[in-house]
Formats: structure tokens, C-alpha cells, sequence
């Protein structure tokens, strides 16, 4: 395999890292966890949304080792599973504050802000 080839598998990686990232759901039950491990209630309860949702989303994030779980008696634990996608969350945050308004105005990249 040439270098560019590794380059570019590399990027379509990443690529696909951060698409996971991109939904709104995904980037709201992994900022919750940033606080500590939650079960699937209380992350129904945090962020509104059905019990269904948040287990498929849970699963996903799972899949892709982004978070962890831990069981506790009956109860399933999720927790991010390396503190460096806290970081990542925290860093993005950083970048944002500088480019905001830029985000904000951009049509390539449409979502609610509602």
C-alpha cells in the first residue's frame, strides 16, 4: 500500500469519525457523559428524547467504541470510553467560540438551530 493510499484511507476515517459526531444526538448524549457514566434513563430524562432513540444512538457510539458500558446490579452504565473524546469535545468547543458566527452563517452545513 503507497503512502497516499494510507493518507487517503487515513482521511476517509476520520471522515467517517466525524460524520458520527455530526448528529445532533450522537454530540448530546457524548457531552452528558463528559460529566460521568449514565444509565439509559437518566439520559431519556436529560435529554428528552424516547428510550428507543437513546438506545439506538447508545449503540451506535458503542459500535464505534466511542463509549463504554458498565453494569451495576440490573442497571447498564454508559460511560465515554477514553477521556480523550472529552478533550476532543472541550477543544471543539474552543475552535467554535472562534469561528461562531462563520458556522452559524455557513449553507453548506445545514441544521436546526432551533
Amino acid at each position: 500500500m503507497s503512502q497516499q493510499q494510507s493518507s487517503l484511507d487515513l482521511l476517509r476515517i476520520k471522515a467517517k469519525f466525524f460524520r458520527g459526531l455530526g448528529d445532533i444526538n450522537r454530540l448530546r448524549i457524548l457531552e452528558l457523559l463528559v460529566s460521568g457514566p449514565k444509565n439509559v434513563s437518566e439520559i431519556v430524562e436529560l435529554t428528552g428524547l424516547s428510550q428507543p432513540n437513546v438506545s439506538a444512538h447508545l449503540r451506535c457510539l458503542r459500535d464505534c467504541h466511542l463509549v463504554k458500558t458498565r453494569k451495576l446490579g440490573r442497571k447498564t452504565f454508559y460511560e465515554l470510553a477514553d477521556p480523550l473524546i472529552a478533550e476532543l469535545l472541550e477543544k471543539s468547543d474552543h475552535v467554535i467560540q472562534l469561528v461562531y458566527r462563520e458556522i452559524y452563517a455557513c449553507v453548506n452545513y445545514e441544521e436546526d438551530f432551533e
